[in-house]
């Protein structure tokens, strides 16, 4: 087992809170894996990437040798969460959430081992229970203590009506980590209310309450807001490679940390030391590369990653560049290289200075896209066309130093 601090590290890796984090301590020292609840509601046949940053911290209490509970809320899909609505949700059909929740079966196992993971579904224990056993447990919580969430008050103070079965919702969300003795259950900020009413159900029930641990909402491509299929500014986990490699590509520099924190399984530190070469002039677009190509090929495989980077930077020579450049490979020593050195290194400008010169001019294009920062520097391994002018082209691949 990973050590107590190698376990908060990871665990705390792109959190929002860990409600406690001493209780999370404590139990970590229970020396037995942990019981790890968290809880999706069938309401869409399609995962996409906003979806993952939930079950890539599965994965990472997986790695860690915990044992994950994957809850498909059949039951609780056919109420509607009220969560972030300002009007009553419509419920889902039996049948839509049965498909839908197969299609969640066989999404997830591309991100959580198979092996490690319980799938559960809440109808096994709602659908014995009887009318007498949910009036008890609609008593263990106040009305008072539900208009305290933030939705259902601005809701109530608008005048906007609450139906009594969304006050259900929250309850037997809670009551789940009950029947499931959860040890510790994950949601996004979003549903911070009901992943605490679980803790106090679990005290009223006579269990150790579990830690809540609440995940940031990822922001679509627009990078304004919440990923989503209905705003278009999503990335599905099922799209075609090409479609998912292009998508990332384009979302901002500053976006692209965001994705790498929440999205990557590469070591922080290895992402630390990619933004230090970034603040010293490395091309973000080499370490946009790299995360999509992990991406791409956590969901197509790795063959499908290469064949999806190449096709972008081809539809980027269409009509510009030659089919078959020349290609150079330059050695680096020092991570990267500065583009004036490289261009001529490579033998596309005679001197560093006209190398400069022909930036300034906006005569220089990498991979099709005409760049203006004189100070930009290419990180070792990555492999990119450049173009000086109309005439001098090379595809250009940066080896690091003693590698082969």
């Amino acid at each position: 087992m990973p050590s107590l601090q190698e376990s908060l590290q990871l665990i705390g890796r792109g959190c929002d809170e860990i409600l406690l984090e001493s209780a999370l301590i404590e139990k970590l020292g229970l020396k037995r894996p942990l019981r790890i609840k968290a809880g999706f509601d069938p309401t869409a046949p399609d995962l996409h990437l906003g979806h993952t940053v939930l079950i890539n911290k599965l994965r990472q209490f997986q790695d860690l040798g915990h044992e994950v509970m994957f809850l498909i809320g059949d039951f609780t899909g056919m109420i509607g969460d009220p969560t972030g609505k300002n009007s009553t949700r419509p419920p889902l059909t039996r049948d839509e959430v049965i498909e839908n929740a197969r299609s969640y079966e066989e999404q997830i196992f591309k991100i959580l081992e198979p092996e490690k993971t319980l799938v559960m579904f809440n109808s096994s224990w709602m659908n014995g229970m009887s009318a007498a056993d949910l009036i008890q447990l609609a008593a263990r919580h106040t009305v008072a203590r539900m208009l305290e969430r933030e939705d259902f008050h601005k809701r109530y103070r608008g005048g906007t009506a609450i139906a009594i079965h969304e006050f259900l919702y929250p309850l037997i969300q809670g009551y789940d980590s009950v029947a499931m003795k959860a040890d510790v259950e994950l949601g996004g900020t979003d549903q911070k209310f009901n992943l605490l009413v679980g803790r106090e159900l679990q005290k009223q029930y006579g269990q150790p309450p579990q830690v809540v641990i609440t995940m940031p909402i990822l922001e679509g491509l627009d990078g304004v807001q919440k990923m989503s299929k209905s705003l278009g500014n999503y990335i599905g986990i099922n799209e075609p490679p090409d479609d998912m490699f292009g998508k990332l590509m384009s979302v901002s520099d500053a976006l692209m940390w965001r994705y790498l924190e929440l999205l990557s399984f590469r070591p922080m530190s290895e992402i630390a030391r990619w933004r230090k070469q970034v603040a010293e002039g490395a091309n973000p677009r080499d370490i946009k590369i790299r995360l999509a190509e992990e991406l791409v090929g956590r969901f197509h495989g790795s063959e499908a990653a290469v064949k999806a980077h190449e096709a972008f930077v081809s539809r980027f020579r269409h009509g510009a560049l030659p089919e078959n450049p020349d290609k150079v490979t330059l050695t680096v020593d020092n991570g990267s290289l500065p583009i004036a050195n490289l261009l001529k290194d490579a033998g596309l400008t005679a001197s560093t200075s006209e190398a400069l010169r022909m930036i300034k001019q906006g005569a220089v294009r990498v991979d099709g896209e005409r760049i203006a920062d004189r100070g930009l520097a290419i990180c070792a391994g990555s492999r990119h066309v450049f173009q000086v002018g109309k005439r001098r082209v090379a595809e250009v691949y940066l080896r690091k130093a003693n590698s082969a």
